[in-house]
């Protein structure tokens, strides 16, 4: 009896997001905002609360962000109203504001007995590190979603990069602006980002002219 070849069968790998909540993570909402900027200024986590308060601002992603120093939001006793960086990932530099909230926060911050000698903002505790990391980042996120009562695996670090360029959208339907201000090079990136419907998203862009 002749022998019957079977195809060969590979096995299935465990799918590595199972269960899990991925994609796009959520922008937080103003009482969102207001909620942990509360939570952490009755604490009076300084560094917290700065650290929060920047990068809703700055809209920065989590890697630029944790390295921004000292001499990139203030010069001798005065913080910037408008500061720039040179972004990782693109190498273009990204203006962004601060406002007096934020700026208030720093002040603060930077005259903490914490900070003396600091040359970054957000100095790590650890000594072999110059400032905090990412991965620290994102724990602090987790937990100050958390604390309000937010379903952790909804949000992360771009929740905050995301939560003022998509209001500035939602009030002005500027999709030019919110691209300057989140520093992206094809506008089609932040359509992609702020989860627009390309028809609207062509439809406002036809309106401006650059």
């Amino acid at each position: 009896m002749p022998r019957v070849q079977l195809p060969a069968v590979t096995p299935r790998r465990k799918v590595w997001n199972k269960g899990r909540i991925v994609g796009q993570k959520r922008p937080l909402r103003p009482r969102q905002v207001w909620a942990i900027r509360t939570r952490l200024e009755l604490s009076n986590c300084l560094r917290d609360l700065t650290l929060f308060n920047v990068a809703i601002d700055s809209k920065l992603r989590g890697c630029d962000l944790v390295k921004l120093k000292v001499s990139d939001l203030a010069s001798t006793s005065q913080i910037k109203e408008r500061a720039s960086v040179i972004q990782t990932k693109t190498g273009n530099p990204v203006r962004f504001e601060l406002t007096e909230n934020t700026r208030q926060s720093i002040m603060i911050w930077l005259r903490s007995p914490e900070m003396l000698g600091c040359g970054f903002m957000f100095p790590s505790r650890f000594h072999d590190r110059p400032h905090i990391s990412t991965r620290q980042y994102g724990r602090l996120v987790r937990d100050w979603v958390t604390a309000i009562g937010l379903e952790p695996s909804g949000y992360g670090t771009h929740s905050l990069r995301r939560t003022k360029a998509a209001a500035i959208y939602r009030k002005t339907g500027n999709l030019r602006a919110v691209q300057l201000l989140l520093g992206h090079t094809k506008v089609d990136s932040t359509v992609r980002y702020l989860g627009v419907e390309l028809e609207d998203a062509l439809t406002i862009a036809e309106q401006i002219d650059i």
